[in-house]
């Protein structure tokens, strides 16, 4: 009878897998997110605002002698920082253009025998102190940009080279088979499969270049080059805290916003295949 029927039978076997896997008829899977918080987007431009804000602050209430006056009137800090960016820029441009199509090149059957040279080349450069490099540069080519901009080239190529390399050979081989296998040519399974793939660490590693190069073009006052690393120095030399506190402030910003603005870079160009659920 069914009044005798115990109640909270247990489910068929087949019954529990069904209701777990079955979802409503016309909904598609949702895409992942991108993992663009709020907090990657306000929380570093929040202090590096407070960061300067504070370093005005500071400036307003300082007693400034004419030594110093004289190093930051003109629009000298302004100048500065401009070229600190431009030779940041175009060092990194000049990385990307041959670091990049060199990785490529170097994971080709044909050259792969050279990559372990390549590399070591490379790593010469990074290996240097670049103090030194820049002064056999100047010594070599004369006082100017052109030796800064050498010598920071050959100091950021190594993590964009290395980084190019180590992404395309950890694709997986069974991907590229199946891209040959519908009749991609090599070009296509190069720029539609593999690099799309090594992506991630092809921007990580020119994350890394963009940092070094802030880094490395205080340098170029030394040569002739200009940037920010001329108040530093100019405190240096006539021992004037404030000229080298803002040179100081103003690099350790830049390279802040840089590396803050390369890594919403990666999360924007990494392929939406790569991304995981957030």
């Amino acid at each position: 009878m069914a009044e005798g029927l115990p109640l909270g039978l247990p489910d068929a076997p087949g019954d529990a897998p069904a209701r777990e896997t079955a979802q409503p008829a016309g909904r598609p899977a949702a895409p992942p997110r991108r993992r663009l918080t709020w907090r990657k987007l306000t929380l570093l431009p929040a202090f590096l605002v407070a960061l300067l804000l504070a370093t005005w602050l500071w400036f307003e209430q300082a007693d400034l002698d004419t030594v110093t006056e004289n190093a930051l009137s003109g629009g000298q800090v302004s100048k500065a920082l401009w070229q600190h960016v431009q030779l940041t820029v175009i060092s990194t441009f000049f990385v990307l253009i041959i670091a990049i199509p060199l990785g490529v090149l170097l994971t080709r059957r044909g050259f792969r025998k050279a990559t372990p040279v390549a590399l070591a080349l490379a790593d010469i450069g990074q290996a240097t102190p670049a103090i030194g490099l820049l002064a056999l540069l100047v010594i070599w080519l004369g006082v100017g940009r052109r030796a800064a901009l050498i010598g920071m080239i050959a100091y950021a190529v190594l993590p964009v080279l290395s980084n190019t390399v180590a992404g395309l050979k950890a694709n997986d081989p069974t991907l590229l088979e199946a891209a040959r296998g519908i009749g991609m040519s090599p070009s296509g399974v190069l720029s539609r499969v593999e690099l799309p793939l090594a992506v991630p660490l092809i921007l990580a590693g020119v994350r890394t270049a963009l940092v070094l190069n802030v880094g490395t073009a205080t340098l170029a006052a030394f040569g002739g080059g200009g940037g920010l690393g001329v108040l530093i120095t100019a405190g240096i030399t006539n021992q004037r805290m404030p000229v080298l506190v803002l040179g100081s402030v103003l690099t350790v910003a830049l390279a802040l916003l840089v590396d803050w603005l390369a890594s919403l870079a990666e999360v924007l160009l990494r392929p939406r295949g790569l991304e995981a659920d957030a």
